[in-house]
C-alpha cells in the first residue's frame, strides 16, 4: 500500500535511508529536514511524501516529490529510497508508477529525476532507464569532483 507519510513513519524512513548506504551524512540531514517540513507544515505545497508498506504493514520505502518551482506542469522526484531487504521486489517501481499517476492526475506534463554518476548509482540509472526515462542532461563534477549530476525526464504529453 502507498499512502501519505505520517509522523509515526519517521523512524522507519530515516532507518531505510541510512540502511541503503547510498547517502552521505549531510544528505541524510537534508532528507530529514524535508520530512520535518512535510510533517510540521501540513499546509505547504512544495513537498509531498508517501511511503510504501510491505504485506505486513512495515514501511519498505518512501518517496519525496513536488511541483517544480517556476515551471508549469513539471514535477520533481526529489528523494526515493527502498530498504535493502525490499530492493529488487518491485517497491521502487510501484512508487515511481504512483508518482507518474499522481502527476498525470494533477495535469502535469513532465517528471524530472536526478541522480549521481558514480558507479554505486549504476543500478539506479539502469532502473530509471528501464522505466522509460530519458537522460536529458549531465552536469560534470556537480556533487563532487568526478560525480556528475545525471538528469532524467519523462513526458506525459
Amino acid at each position: 500500500m502507498i499512502r501519505p507519510m505520517t509522523a509515526s513513519d519517521k523512524p522507519a524512513v530515516l532507518d531505510l535511508i541510512e540502511a541503503t548506504g547510498f547517502f552521505r551524512r549531510e544528505e541524510i540531514q537534508v532528507a530529514e529536514e524535508l520530512v520535518d517540513l512535510y510533517l510540521d507544515q501540513p499546509g505547504q505545497k512544495d513537498y509531498g511524501i508517501v511511503v510504501i508498506e510491505d504485506e505486513a504493514g512495515a514501511v519498505a520505502g518512501y518517496l519525496t516529490y513536488g511541483p517544480t518551482p517556476m515551471a508549469v506542469g513539471t514535477y520533481d522526484l526529489y528523494w526515493m529510497a527502498v530498504h535493502p531487504r525490499y530492493q529488487g521486489k518491485g517497491y521502487g517501481r510501484r512508487l515511481v508508477k504512483w508518482l507518474e499517476d499522481y502527476v498525470v492526475g494533477e495535469g502535469g506534463r513532465l517528471l524530472i529525476i536526478e541522480t549521481s554518476s558514480t558507479p554505486q548509482y549504476e543500478p539506479t540509472r539502469r532502473f530509471y532507464l528501464g522505466l522509460k526515462y530519458i537522460e536529458v542532461a549531465r552536469i560534470p563534477d556537480y556533487y563532487l569532483p568526478g560525480d556528475d549530476r545525471v538528469i532524467y525526464s519523462k513526458s506525459f504529453r
